[in-house]
């Protein structure tokens, strides 16, 4: 394999710490050529220096010889005080810096300063704390600002969630839990592989043992869709469960029900079940690298799988039963089999209305009655009633 790249650089957010004195420090998720995605925090100042460095590195094109050949972005300088307000006022601007670094030339983006300045360090795994001072508060940008870093609204403050159960983590980018645990949700993929953040610890957890603060969680997942969207299976899965379905690659299956646990209940003919949606892909939607690599990874657990889950909520999850899946599914089919069966009658009615009508036997004039002698007589004129007499 080749030297290592970054393939993208997006920013989440920034977080606002307390040891060993106040201070902001910006989150970026860097996804990596082998696949893989980290988490690292840099402050606004380190982040100039190492703009400073580049610029020196590449003195044409960041326009140092002639303007007009600048090609790497501007920054401005720190402030002499960074408070919260210039720290999220700056996301735009530095979202946008990202963005542009990625797509700068190889020789400029591959380059040794800009690989090291965003690899992961010790800090960014076990960053400095002290137990007593205050947690540091998170601010995460909208989904909306991540996609358009040029529009950005403001900070949002991440989800608590608490684990239900004890968790093993069977990777280096997985996060183990004990039941109980209070964890920030950074980023909920449908995958059902959730990334969070635990004091010192980051990585992805399976958001089946996982719930909210404030409820059971069922308001965040849509509705079943009996209609269906067409999905194409992109790797096989035999079940394990009685409920779930055995598919293959290339399959096409309709999905009925997304739910949060990244088991999606999918229709393949008139048979339903679960599936792990993160073997899936819409139809006609174009594959990424991204899908690519989480297709590589085990499906997450499934919500009835787990034991000894302890929930803080007397209201339990809102549960549909497969039984009901398959009847709610079996009717729709049904019903739409009818209505295409009415509209195929009512247009076979209508080509019969509209026949040709030199298809249809034309009707005969009816021959009137031959009329009386004393009729004749009495009517008709003089050469008429000769002819009788």
């Amino acid at each position: 394999m080749g030297d290592a790249f970054i393939r993208h650089i997006e920013l989440l957010g920034y977080e606002k710490r307390f040891f060993p004195s106040q201070h902001y420090v910006y989150m970026f998720l860097v996804k990596w050529n082998d696949l893989s995605e980290k988490v690292v925090y840099r402050r606004f100042t380190e982040i100039y220096e190492f703009h400073k460095a580049l610029k020196e590195m590449f003195p044409i094109e960041s326009g140092d010889i002639n303007t007009e050949s600048r090609i790497i972005p501007h920054l401005p300088a720190p402030k002499w005080f960074d408070g919260q307000r210039t720290t999220a006022g700056r996301q735009g601007t530095l979202a946008e810096y990202c963005y542009t670094l990625v797509n700068l030339p190889h020789k400029i983006s591959r380059c040794l300063h800009v690989v090291n300045f965003f690899k992961v360090r010790h800090d960014d795994m076990n960053p400095v704390t002290d137990s007593q001072i205050k947690k540091p508060e998170v601010f995460l940008l909208p989904k909306d600002s991540q996609k358009n870093p040029t529009d950005i609204t403001g900070p949002i403050v991440l989800q608590t969630y608490r684990a239900i159960a004890d968790y093993e983590k069977s990777s280096t980018s997985e996060m183990a839990l004990k039941a109980g645990d209070m964890v920030d949700v950074v980023e909920k993929s449908e995958s059902g592989w959730w990334f969070c953040q635990l004091k010192n610890k980051r990585g992805w957890v399976p958001a089946a043992y996982l719930e909210p603060m404030d409820g059971p969680d069922e308001s965040e997942e849509q509705e079943p869709n009996y209609a269906g969207e067409a999905y194409i299976v992109q790797k096989s899965y035999t079940a394990v469960e009685e409920d779930e379905l055995t598919l293959k690659e290339g399959d096409t299956i309709e999905v009925i029900h997304k739910l949060l646990d990244g088991w999606w209940v999918i229709r393949k003919d008139e048979t339903t079940g679960y599936y792990p949606s993160m073997y899936l892909q819409k139809a006609g939607e174009v594959n990424t690298s991204v899908k690519s690599e989480l297709r590589n990874r085990d499906a997450p657990p499934r919500r009835s799988t787990i034991r000894n889950a302890k929930s803080i909520h007397k209201q339990g999850r809102r549960q549909i039963s497969q039984e009901t899946y398959r009847r709610n599914s079996r009717k729709y089919i049904q019903n739409q089999r009818k209505l295409r069966g009415n509209s195929q009658n009512k247009a076979n009615v209508i080509i019969e209305k509209n026949e040709p009508k030199e298809n249809k036997p034309k009707a005969q004039p009816a021959v009137p009655p031959r009329p009386s002698k004393d009729l004749i007589l009495n009517r008709c004129t003089e050469s008429t009633r000769r002819k009788i007499l």
